[in-house]
């Protein structure tokens, strides 16, 4: 899938979605999320919450861009680490990276970063269950 069909996609199929495909890859995928005061938490960092589901769904976006549109991939396991404060000002930029994608299941990781600092604000591993087709 290319990253306008992709958007296309997550605009129909789960328009609740967070961020913008910006790249698509053999294995990857990029993500953009303009933060804003809806994702700051108290303190004026972004929210654990907000990381996470961009992480979410950028795995989700590498994974679909190998096998195609399939709506119901699932997550089943996420793990996050929160390595330093991300700038507020500042958009966050998802790196996902898939390790291994087999039928039923895919494992990646997500480094997150802050716009224009390459030191990671967060690390993820996640793996996503993929339905029979």
């Amino acid at each position: 899938m290319t990253v306008d069909e992709i958007n296309q996609f997550l605009h129909k199929e789960f328009p609740q979605h967070i961020g913008v495909v910006t790249e698509m890859g053999r294995n990857s995928a990029v993500m953009r999320l303009n933060v804003d005061d809806a994702h700051l938490r108290p303190g004026g960092t972004v929210s654990g919450p907000t990381m996470m589901a961009l992480a979410d769904i950028c795995l989700y976006v590498a994974i679909l861009g190998q096998i195609g549109p399939v709506a119901l991939a699932v997550t089943t396991n996420l793990n996050i680490n929160f390595l330093r404060k991300p700038e507020p000002a500042r958009a966050i930029i998802a790196e996902a990276r898939l390790l291994k994608l087999g039928k039923r299941l895919a494992v990646g990781e997500i480094s997150i970063c802050s716009e224009g600092d390459d030191e990671p604000v967060a690390h993820v591993t996640a793996t996503y269950s993929i339905p029979p087709r």
